[in-house]
């Protein structure tokens, strides 16, 4: 290539990188929705706090009450069995100098107060792990835009890096405001005292406690940034804490949503299209609404609700409505469904957001390309506790009680249903029977708002069948790769990754605030543009699907199956050139990412990684081994994972897993975290598979729709590391590398590549 030739790339990379920049920062601008007039008085006007002084119980912030017992901590976020509301209430606790034993820990109301205002960065066209001046402008307009939004809501693994700072200087700011009612009390300046296990103490030894002294405290105004203790004067932050959620579990006291008992309570269910999308044409509810113990039966729209005197009758009722559906505005068939997918590689790609090198005059020049096409299948949530919720609409007040990951959203949306504002309707948000990400839809809070209204001062419970659950998902996106790479002994020096999907990002956009958001589309192709792997020429390019299957968030979202794109490819490059697989990594990141390069190394350190070529412990001998890496929401995670061939199918034997968290706040709620993530991750590897025939969704349970269970379900050893201070994610980063973890090792065991999933599909496993 001349000279001339180099300049003129070198002014189309330019021009790229140009265009990106001003698409971000419109994004940015549209976010904030004219921030410079509008939402800078917004973002500037001080917080409201939605609780209320009760008798024995006194607010002094949005984030807790003194009561006669201690304290009760107000957690913002929802806990689905993360183990949040232990570690929020333990950033409280640290600095209001409480006794562990006397915190409570209530979910709090639906209110903007809430708001999160880490969870629009995601969406952020950026590598996490990479540092620049327009991505930390861009974040901070964001921080504008969330708190302008007001979006109260649970995901993305930023509940801890969310409440850091919150809850601590809720903490601190009420410890202050109690000491210097103290100091009124003991007529000595508050420099002077100490707190201790929830009493202030005098020089003289004299002390108060916070009880006595929290409606005076009530009163006093502090500083809104108090300062905050040292790491090193941490007395809970940083150890494994009781589980405040543990008692009310193991003993069955704990309130799920779909416990929530009313006085004067109906029961119900709902049979929606299961054409998705599609209308309801007709039905004939005669034969149903002649059963015993019916109550009525209600017109949906989309489908019908059955109220009765319980949940078994109103199942059964359900089933015996004859109905005539519409048609569903998708294809009705899987392979209807993946040739709409591939058509979006005939369009212009959505983005182009890593973009090294000449990747494609290096392609065009090499005489050796490795090409290859992987395929991932739509997938469901399936949380143990199936969709449920229930409302009480009276004198024009509305409850709902419901599992949900985002309360303001539910708030806006059944207002919205029956007519009301928003100030006339109390969401309660009970504990999830998980929610990996289906929670934060609103349509069981709608349905059963519909409902009451047609039995007004009638608490009605609705709950879904599990086939219900499983049938009408917002689903993990299938998607399409098509890859090209080129490897030498030295390790691979191009790397092309297009890719096609639905756009969870904008579906869930519309949902919410009625517009798709311009600009990158970045959860289409996170964990593959933005891992810290040094390849000279590398190029991802993402391509919006239009199919209308309902789409949403799913635990780790695009990571989940780019994370298996790129890791099962990088695998196949270094199979081609007989390079150590983990080697092969470790040599490409550094330079790149020392916490990754650590975090990776780390995992080999302590699985015994050891083998010269790198082929686990040797094809043929009945045994493989697969490594992956995967940097997600601030955490850098790498697993290796041991198979071997019995007469019963391939078993995994362990999986071994090295996490770079920056802040361990609590070592044991981490390493529940990861381990849940990467079973779920597995499970979904082997088993997990949504196929439409005749427009709708086939599988209904778990026996068709399946998943690790106790018998077959690895032993997972977990290495948490610290290393620059920040805070990562937990809860989802544990379920990208799985996938192609696993792969790798049935590679290196059979010598057979899978790259179609769910690999149960070609690979016999033990069952149990």
């Amino acid at each position: 290539m001349g000279k001339k030739d180099t300049k003129d790339v070198e002014e189309q990379k330019s021009k790229k990188k140009r265009s990106l920049t001003r698409r971000v920062f419109m994004l940015g601008s549209m976010a904030v929705a004219g921030g410079v007039a509008f939402g800078a008085y917004h973002y500037k006007k001080p917080l409201k706090n939605p609780l209320q002084d009760s008798d024995g119980e006194i607010t002094l912030n949005p984030y807790l009450f003194i009561t006669a017992a201690g304290v009760k901590v107000i957690a913002p976020r929802a806990e689905m069995g993360q183990g949040v509301h232990t570690t929020l209430a333990a950033m409280v606790a640290e600095e209001l100098g409480v006794a562990w034993e006397d915190v409570e820990v209530i979910h709090g109301p639906a209110s903007s107060t809430y708001y999160n205002e880490e969870v629009l960065k995601l969406g952020l066209p950026f590598a996490e792990y990479s540092q620049s001046t327009v991505k930390n402008v861009v974040s901070g307009v964001t921080d504008v835009a969330s708190k302008i939004l007001g979006q109260q809501i649970t995901g993305g693994s930023t509940t801890t890096r969310d409440g850091f700072i919150k809850m601590r200087q809720a903490g601190a700011a009420a410890r202050l405001a109690i000491m210097e009612a103290a100091a009124y009390e003991f007529d000595v300046p508050a420099s002077e005292l100490k707190t201790n296990n929830g009493e202030v103490i005098a020089p003289n030894g004299s002390r108060l406690k916070y009880q006595d002294l929290a409606l005076d405290a009530s009163a006093i105004k502090v500083e809104q940034n108090p300062p905050l203790k040292d790491p090193s004067q941490w007395r809970y932050l940083g150890k494994a804490m009781p589980r405040k959620d543990m008692v009310g579990k193991v003993t069955g006291t704990a309130e799920f949503g779909i416990d929530v008992k009313q006085d004067d309570m109906l029961f119900a269910t709902v049979r929606i299209n299961p054409k998705l999308g599609g209308k309801m044409l007709s039905f004939d509810a005669a034969e149903a609404g002649a059963m015993a113990g019916v109550v009525k039966i209600v017109d949906l729209w989309d489908g019908i609700g059955v109220i009765a005197d319980n949940t078994w009758t109103a199942f059964q009722a359900a089933e015996a409505v004859e109905i005539e559906w519409g048609d569903a505005p998708y294809p009705q068939d899987n392979d209807g469904i993946y040739a709409e997918i591939e058509k979006a590689f005939d369009e212009k790609p959505n983005s182009v957001l890593r973009d090294d090198g000449t990747i494609d005059e290096t392609l065009a020049a090499a005489p050796d390309v490795i090409e290859a096409i992987y395929r991932v299948p739509y997938l469901a949530h399936t949380p143990m506790e199936p969709m449920n919720a229930t409302a009480l609409l009276k004198d024009g007040e509305l409850d709902v009680w419901v599992g949900n990951q985002a309360p303001t959203v539910i708030q806006d949306h059944v207002a919205k249903a029956v007519g009301l504002n928003v100030e006339n309707v109390r969401v309660h948000t009970p504990y999830l029977g998980g929610g990996f990400g289906r929670k934060p839809e609103y349509d069981s809070a709608v349905q059963a708002t519909k409902l009451a209204e047609a039995m007004p001062g009638r608490a009605i419970k609705m709950t879904w069948t599990r086939e219900e659950d499983v049938r009408h998902d917002f689903y993990r996106p299938a998607s399409l790769a098509r890859m090209k790479g080129i490897v030498s002994e030295d390790g691979p020096s191009a790397l092309k990754l297009d890719i096609a999907a639905p756009s969870v990002y904008r579906a869930q956009a519309k949902r919410v605030l009625g517009i798709a958001p311009p600009g990158p589309d970045k959860l289409l192709v996170e964990g593959a543009f933005d891992q810290p792997y040094g390849i000279p020429n590398f190029q991802v390019n993402g391509y919006l699907s239009e199919v209308d299957v309902p789409v949403g968030s799913w635990r780790s979202v695009g990571n989940s199956y780019n994370s298996f794109f790129l890791e099962s490819f990088l695998d196949e490059l270094a199979v081609a050139k007989r390079l150590d697989p983990l080697a092969m990594r470790l040599k490409l990141m550094q330079g790149v990412d020392k916490p990754s390069f650590d975090t990776l190394r780390a995992v080999g350190d302590i699985a015994g990684w050891g083998a010269p070529t790198g082929a686990g412990r040797g094809r043929g001998a009945g045994f493989g081994r697969g490594v992956a890496f995967c940097y997600s929401f601030g955490s850098p995670t790498a697993q290796i994972i041991d198979v071997s061939e019995t007469e019963d199918g391939v078993k995994i034997d362990k999986v071994w897993c090295a996490i770079d968290v920056g802040t361990a706040f609590d070592p044991s709620i981490i390493e529940a975290q990861v381990t849940s993530a990467i079973l779920y991750g597995l499970s979904a590897a082997i088993y997990g598979d949504i196929t439409f025939e005749d427009g709708e969704v086939v599988e209904g349970n778990f026996d068709e729709y399946d998943a690790l269970r106790m018998g077959n379900a690895p032993p997972v050893e977990v290495k948490i590391l610290q290393s620059t201070g920040h805070i990562g994610g937990v809860g989802e980063p544990g379920v990208p590398p799985s996938i192609p973890a696993l792969a790798n090792a049935v590679y290196d065991l059979l010598g057979k590549r899978e790259r179609v999933l769910p690999l149960g599909k070609s690979v016999d496993f033990v069952t149990v």
